[in-house]
């Protein structure tokens, strides 16, 4: 099956004869942007074609991970610099379907030979080559973008990065020194996702019953509140299966995707990204930790000293990770409490339980059973261990009759810095105003479709939301470059008024 009509395949196989031909068989867009005069006149007139010149030129596209460029038989295959850089054009535009971006680019034969695609010619146009017979169908562009690995589209976003560093290089401006982290859910476009769609016996959101319309997507729940809370009244007893109330729990469940992002912000210029990764729906926010951190090392050089994040990454590997004796750094995360109270700590690091005992080390094990296997520290009652010295608890503790209390903990720093953190300083404070950066981001990346995206593969949902970040990026470095100019050209209307 094909998008184009069979007559129209019927001439095509008339064009076989003529050969492939690259209107600009060395040059990239970064070479054509320091030598606009010599482009042909077709593409040195288009507006859309200099617009998206300034846009994706910077971009080093000769450095970036190129597929083989040879000859299938008639066929030579597209590049994937040339379809990333249409994706980008389709983002930028609001374009739904790859149907809409190569009916855009048949439109526009500047940008087609702009972005590098082959190009098959035919001395009937003024530009010399037929824009539809150049362009493959739509369904191919479709399959390019679920096929394409995703390690190139982070190579873009790998260059949008070391660009802005290199625009702040002179501004004396460090960027990615305090992030923030967040993540956002999409939807998948499966009928479970529609209210209006009827399923029985509580197939919607069954998560061994896997939608059909996209088998990468997973259920996952977008936000989860106590049903008491939400209501001054108690709710009525169930007339079967009664549950206590306080263990009955009200979520959003979608099937779907979720996107994690570092952001930073950088001050009066704007927000930057610096990571993203694309998981199923069913994976915990901390779950993004550790990668995104490590492409955040990789992309600036060095690691951040401070980071803002929600009560979802409240965990102690996320304090740890921040913590270091040769800084100030620090996580602002709110606090979120386990076992019911916020614990204090001696200056042993020892916890001390309710009635203010500092609890010994009993044992250690590992956990293995956990997202991240680590090890844990078991603290029991200082009146029965190592051996009981007859005295009572202070507090009258209900596990006291059982042996007393029982603490089990990390044995990691983070597990006590958590605890200890000030949440009511200023300095916790601004750092915790960063989390602005990520809503901006996702604020963003909404505009631009990522939360409903017309796609049923994960590997194409990854790889758009790739480019749409590449597309966040390249946004703010035009800001930044304007912004600079407009500096430069106010300073020099200045000296000369002076």
């Amino acid at each position: 099956m094909t998008s184009i009509p069979i007559i129209t395949w019927l001439n095509r196989f008339k064009q076989f004869d003529r050969p492939f031909f690259r209107a600009k068989p060395v040059s990239t867009m970064a070479a054509w942007t320091k030598s606009i005069g010599q482009l042909p006149p077709f593409v040195r007139q288009s507006p859309v074609a200099h617009r998206y010149l300034k846009l994706l030129g910077s971009l080093p596209w000769a450095d970036f991970p190129e597929r083989e460029t040879h000859l299938n038989g008639y066929e030579q295959p597209i590049p994937y610099t040339a379809f990333a850089a249409a994706c980008l054009i389709k983002l930028d535009q609001h374009l739904v379907s790859m149907g809409h971006l190569r009916q855009y680019l048949v439109e526009h034969p500047a940008l087609l030979w702009l972005l590098g695609f082959p190009l098959i010619a035919d001395p009937q146009w003024p530009w010399g080559f037929n824009t539809d017979a150049s362009l493959p169908t739509r369904r191919h562009l479709t399959r390019m973008l679920r096929q394409v690995p995703n390690a190139f589209f982070q190579a873009v976003l790998d260059s949008t990065v070391n660009l802005i560093q290199a625009e702040l290089a002179d501004l004396n401006l460090l960027l990615g020194d305090c992030i923030a982290m967040d993540t956002k859910h999409i939807l998948a476009w499966v009928k479970q996702n529609n209210p209006k769609a009827y399923f029985k016996n509580k197939q919607r959101f069954d998560k061994n019953s896997q939608p059909s319309g996209d088998p990468d997507c997973r259920l996952g729940c977008k936000r989860r509140r106590n049903q008491r809370a939400s209501s001054k009244e108690p709710p009525p007893t169930p007339p079967d299966n009664p549950l206590p109330a306080n263990t009955i729990s009200v979520g959003e469940y979608y099937w779907g995707y979720a996107s994690g992002v570092v952001a930073t912000k950088i001050p009066d210029w704007g927000e930057v990204v610096l990571a993203e990764l694309t998981q199923p729906f069913d994976q915990p926010d901390v779950s993004y930790f550790y990668p995104l951190m490590a492409t955040t090392e990789r992309r600036l050089g060095f690691r951040p000293r401070y980071a803002a994040f929600d009560a979802a990454f409240d965990s102690f590997y996320i304090h740890e990770y921040f913590h270091s004796d040769e800084h100030d750094g620090f996580a602002a995360i709110p606090f979120t409490k386990r076992g019911g109270y916020q614990r204090s700590f001696d200056a042993q690091g020892l916890p001390l339980c309710q009635a203010g005992l500092a609890m010994p080390l009993k044992y250690t094990f590992q956990a293995k059973n956990t997202l991240f296997p680590h090890q844990r520290g078991r603290h029991v009652c200082p009146l029965c261990y190592p051996q009981k010295n007859g005295q009572s608890c202070p507090v009258n503790h209900k596990q006291w009759p059982k042996g007393g209390c029982i603490s089990t903990l990390a044995t990691s720093i983070g597990a006590r810095l958590r605890h200890q953190l000030d949440r009511d300083n200023e300095r916790y404070k601004a750092v915790y105003k960063q989390r602005t950066a990520t809503e901006r981001i996702n604020s963003q990346a909404v505009e631009l479709g990522i939360e409903r995206p017309k796609l049923r593969n994960g590997q194409a949902i990854a790889n758009i939301n790739t480019l749409i970040y590449s597309l966040i990026n390249l946004r703010t470095l035009q800001r930044i470059r304007q912004r600079k100019a407009d500096r430069q050209t106010q300073s020099i209307l200045s000296g000369s008024a002076a």
